[in-house]
C-alpha cells in the first residue's frame, strides 16, 4: 500500500496555514515585491539585481527557468518573477558544505521537506555516500570519475545503465552526453521531456512532419485570434504574458480553455509598464473562458470542428479549401468522424454548452491567422499524443501554417528541454541520425531503442537496471508512483546526481551514490582556451548563446561538459574521440554538432557570433511537410474521451499542478499567491457543488485514493479541501506531493508520458490529525 502524508517542513511548522483568495491582477506590484523579497531572502539583492540585468540579454545568460523566447530585446529588463526566483536561488549565499553533511544523516534529511532542502543552498564539492555512517562524505573528482567508470565497465550489458537528462542541460553538454552514452553502447535516455511534452515530439510528426511548434515571436504581432489551452501562462511561462497583453490591447480575442481559472489569464499588470504600475491599472486578458472538465478537451475540439463543418454545409466558406487541397490528406475521414458524434455527447463530456462551443468556433472561423498554444493540460493524458493531433487538425482546417500570425505553439517548460531532444537526447533515435554519428565519430552506435522514464523505472524494479546517472534534475521526485519509484531506485548499485542544489533525488539512492556539483547557468566557465559559452534552444526553436556573469560558487565545482568528458575518458579509455579537447574549447563541440546535423546546424560556430543567435529551420513554416507522404495529415481520433472511463459517480479527475512559488520540482516557498494558499502545500482545490455532494465542509481534511486494479492502494492523507472554481468532476492539487496517486502504468502509449492531468481518484476519510487551515472571507 502506498500512503503518503508529506515530509516535515521545519521552516514552516510554526507558521499558520491560510487560504485567502487573491483578487488583485497578476504581475504588477505583487510580482515586483516578490522579486525583491526573494533576492533579499537569498542575500543577493545587489548581486541578483546585476544578474537580472544580464539575464536574457545579448551577451548574457539565458534564464534557467522556462523555455519561452526573449521578446526581441525591446526592453532593458527581460525577466519575470519566476525567472528572478530561479536566479536568486542559483546565486544564493547559502552553501551546502562538507560540514552540513557531517551534521546530518541521509535518514534525517529524508524527513525534511523539498522546500527545506532547496533552501540549504548551493552544493560546493563532490560527495560520496558512506553507508557505515549514513552520511555523504567528500570525494576527490578523479576518484568519483574512477568509481563511475568502475561500475559502468562492470555491467554485463550497457543497457543496465539509465542516463537521465534534465532540460537545463545545455546543447553542448547534451550532445557530448548522447555521444558518450552511445559509444558506451545504449540508447537508454529517459529524460524530462518524457514527462511533459513527449506527446508533442511523438504526436505532431505524423501530422505536420515535425515534433515542435511552428511559430516565432513576431507571429503574436500578426495573430487575429489566440487560443491558450491547458496552460497556466502566468506561472509557467510568465514572459509570454507580454505577448498576450499586447494582443489584447490590439483587440485580439484570446480564448482560454482550462478546468480552473488562472489569475494571470484574467487580469495582468505588466511590471515594466510604468503607466500601469503608477495608476494601479491592468489589462483584461481573456475574451472567452471555456471552463472545460478535465479530459473534456477532445469533446471541445470536435465540437468546434463540427460547428465549422456545419457552417460549410450551410454554404458558409469558413475552411481554407485551397490549402486543404494542396497540402493535406484525410479531410473526409476526419469529417465523417467529427459528424458522427452528437452535440449531446459533446456537451456532456466537455461540460461546455453547445452555445459556447459554437461561439468560440465562430471566433476561430472569423480569424485569418490563429495561434493555438497548449501546455501539459493537453499532453499529460492517456492519449495525449492523439489529443495534440486534434489541435493540429483544427489549425489545418483554416490553413494556419506557413503564414504570419498563425501556427501551433506547444509551450514547453524547462529551459533547453527542446534543445536536448534536437541535439540527440532521444531513446528512439532514427537510423539516419545513427548513421551520421557513426560517420562523424567512427564508432557503431547501438541501433535498438532504449528506455523512456517509465521503462527505466520498470527496469529498476525488475533489477535489470543497475546504474542511474542523472544529468541534473530531481528524477525520483518528478516520476509517478512515489513509493514504487523510491523502492526501485534503492535497488540500484550506483546513483549519480549532477546538480547545483541538494534535492530528494540525492537522498533516495542506490547502494553507492555520488553528488557532483556543477557550474550554474549564470556562472562563468573558464578553460585553458579562455572563457566559454553554451547554447540554448527555446520553445520556438531559436538557438542563442548563454554566457555566465558570476564567479562559480566554489573552486571545486565543474562545468557539466567537463564532467561528461572526464566520465567518458575514464569509462572508455580506448575511445578515439578527443574528449580532452572538448573540455577546453566548446567551439569544437559546436563544429561536431554541425557535422551530425548539417540540415539545421550548418555554420553553427559562425552563427553564434551573433548574440541574438538564429532560428532553426521549421519546414511547416514553409508549408513543407516532412511526413512519409509529403503532406500534412488530418488524423482521426475516434470517440470523445482521452482517458479511461470509470463507472463510479464518486470518481473525480485529479490534475497535479504547480504553485506560483514553484518551478518543476523546485519549491521556492510553501505559498501560492495567485490561488491564495499560504504556508502549506497539502491542499486540494474542489468545486463547491462536488464538495457538498459528498457532505463535506470547506476546509475539511480528507484523503485521496486512486482507482486502480493492480493490487496497489495509492493513498495520500492530510489534504485540506478548498472551495475553488474548478469545473465539475475535476479537482487539483500540488505536484510532487500528489505523485504517489499517479500509477506507473497510467500513461500515453505513444509517448510514454504519465497522465498526470487526469488521475481517477475518490475522496476518502482522513486518518491524520492535520492542523486546520484558516480560511479567510
Amino acid at each position: 500500500m502506498a500512503s503518503f502524508k508529506g515530509s516535515v517542513d521545519i521552516m514552516s511548522k510554526n507558521k499558520e496555514s491560510e487560504f485567502k483568495p487573491y483578487h488583485h491582477p497578476a504581475g504588477g506590484w505583487g510580482a515586483t515585491g516578490a522579486t525583491a523579497k526573494v533576492l533579499m531572502e537569498q542575500s543577493v539583492l545587489v548581486k541578483g539585481s546585476r544578474g537580472l540585468l544580464a539575464m536574457n540579454q545579448p551577451g548574457g545568460f539565458k534564464c534557467p527557468s522556462c523555455a519561452f523566447p526573449d521578446p526581441d530585446h525591446r526592453k532593458k529588463l527581460e525577466f519575470c518573477e519566476n525567472g528572478a526566483k530561479a536566479l536568486a536561488h542559483e546565486a544564493t549565499k547559502a552553501r551546502v558544505t562538507r560540514e552540513f553533511f557531517a551534521q546530518h544523516t541521509v535518514t534525517e534529511l529524508t524527513e525534511c521537506s523539498d522546500y527545506w532542502l532547496e533552501m540549504q543552498g548551493r552544493l560546493t564539492e563532490p560527495m560520496r555516500y558512506d553507508p557505515a555512517s549514513d552520511k555523504y562524505v567528500p570525494i576527490a573528482w578523479d576518484d568519483a570519475y574512477t568509481l563511475i567508470a568502475k561500475h559502468l565497465r562492470a555491467l554485463e550489458s550497457p543497457h543496465q545503465a539509465e542516463f537521465y537528462t534534465s532540460g537545463r542541460t545545455a546543447n553542448e553538454t547534451a550532445f557530448l552526453y548522447s555521444i558518450f552514452v552511445r559509444e558506451f553502447g545504449t540508447n537508454n535516455f529517459p529524460d524530462c521531456s518524457n514527462m511533459c511534452h513527449e506527446p508533442t515530439s511523438r504526436g505532431l510528426p505524423s501530422s505536420i512532419g515535425i515534433g515542435k511548434g511552428t511559430i516565432v515571436m513576431a507571429d503574436f504581432d500578426h495573430a487575429e485570434a489566440i487560443f491558450v489551452i491547458g496552460q497556466n501562462t502566468g506561472t509557467n511561462s510568465p514572459r509570454m504574458m507580454t505577448n498576450l497583453v499586447e494582443a489584447r490591447k490590439r483587440g485580439i480575442p484570446i480564448v482560454l480553455i482550462n478546468p480552473m481559472p488562472e489569475r494571470a489569464l484574467i487580469r495582468f499588470t505588466e511590471p515594466q509598464d510604468i503607466l500601469q504600475m503608477g495608476t494601479f491599472g491592468s489589462t483584461a486578458i481573456s475574451s472567452e473562458f471555456v471552463h472545460v472538465r478535465i479530459g473534456g478537451d477532445l469533446a471541445v475540439f470536435k465540437g468546434m470542428m463540427r460547428a465549422l463543418f456545419e457552417a460549410e454545409d450551410r454554404g458558409e466558406p469558413v475552411l481554407d479549401h485551397a490549402f486543404i487541397a494542396n497540402h493535406t490528406v484525410g479531410l473526409e475521414a476526419l469529417r465523417a468522424d467529427v459528424m458522427s458524434v452528437s452535440w449531446a455527447d459533446i456537451t456532456r463530456i466537455s461540460g461546455i454548452s453547445e452555445e459556447q462551443i459554437r461561439r468560440i468556433a465562430g471566433i476561430y472561423a472569423k480569424s485569418n491567422a490563429t495561434i493555438m498554444c497548449y501546455g501539459m493540460g493537453i499532453t499529460q493524458h492517456q492519449e495525449g499524443s492523439q489529443l495534440v493531433q486534434q489541435v493540429a487538425n483544427l489549425l489545418l482546417l483554416k490553413g494556419n501554417f506557413g503564414k504570419k500570425g498563425a501556427g501551433i505553439a506547444p509551450i514547453r517548460g524547462h529551459s533547453n528541454v527542446q534543445g536536448d531532444r534536437t541535439i540527440g537526447i532521444d531513446e528512439k533515435p532514427t537510423q539516419a541520425y545513427l548513421d551520421r554519428v557513426r560517420d562523424v565519430f567512427g564508432f557503431e552506435p547501438p541501433r535498438e531503442h532504449g528506455h523512456h522514464v517509465i521503462e527505466a523505472v520498470e527496469a529498476m524494479e525488475a533489477g535489470t537496471a543497475k546504474i542511474f546517472f542523472g544529468m541534473g534534475g530531481n528524477f525520483v521526485r518528478a516520476i509517478p508512483d512515489t513509493e514504487r519509484s523510491y523502492a526501485a531506485m534503492a535497488k540500484l548499485d550506483l546513483t549519480v546526481g549532477i546538480a547545483t542544489k541538494l534535492n530528494r533525488g540525492h537522498l533516495i539512492h542506490g547502494k553507492e551514490a555520488l553528488i557532483l556539483p556543477v557550474v550554474a547557468r549564470s556562472e562563468i566557465i573558464r578553460t585553458s582556451a579562455g572563457e566559454q559559452f553554451v547554447t540554448i534552444e527555446d520553445t520556438m526553436s531559436n538557438v542563442t548563446p548563454s554566457r555566465g556573469v558570476f564567479e562559480p560558487v566554489s573552486s571545486d565545482v565543474r562545468p557539466e561538459t567537463e564532467i561528461v568528458c572526464r566520465v567518458a575518458m575514464a569509462t572508455l579509455p580506448e575511445s578515439k574521440i578527443p574528449w580532452a579537447d572538448y573540455i577546453e574549447d566548446y567551439t569544437l563541440i559546436r563544429d561536431k554538432i554541425a557535422e551530425v546535423y548539417p540540415a539545421i546546424y550548418t555554420g553553427f560556430s559562425e552563427k553564434m557570433k551573433d548574440p541574438h543567435g538564429f532560428h532553426l529551420d521549421i519546414p511547416p513554416r514553409r508549408r513543407v511537410w516532412m511526413t512519409p507522404n509529403g503532406k500534412a495529415n488530418f488524423l482521426v481520433f475516434p470517440g470523445l474521451t482521452v482517458d479511461d472511463v470509470i463507472d463510479d459517480p464518486a470518481m473525480l479527475r485529479l490534475a497535479t499542478i504547480r504553485s506560483h512559488d514553484q518551478y518543476n520540482t523546485t519549491i521556492y516557498s510553501n505559498n501560492d499567491r495567485y490561488r491564495g494558499v499560504y504556508n502549506t502545500r497539502m491542499v486540494i482545490f474542489m468545486n463547491k457543488e462536488d464538495r457538498e455532494a459528498r457532505g463535506l465542509e470547506n476546509g475539511a481534511v480528507v484523503g485521496l485514493e486512486t482507482y486502480s486494479d493492480d493490487g496497489y492502494r495509492r493513498y495520500v492523507d492530510g489534504l485540506t479541501i478548498l472551495d475553488y472554481p474548478m469545473s465539475r468532476g475535476s479537482i487539483a492539487g500540488y505536484y510532487p506531493e500528489l505523485n504517489p496517486l499517479l500509477p506507473l502504468d497510467f500513461f500515453d502509449e505513444i509517448s510514454g508520458t504519465p497522465a498526470a492531468k487526469a488521475i481517477p481518484v475518490k475522496v476518502v476519510p482522513s486518518v491524520t490529525s492535520a492542523a486546520p487551515i484558516r480560511i479567510a472571507g
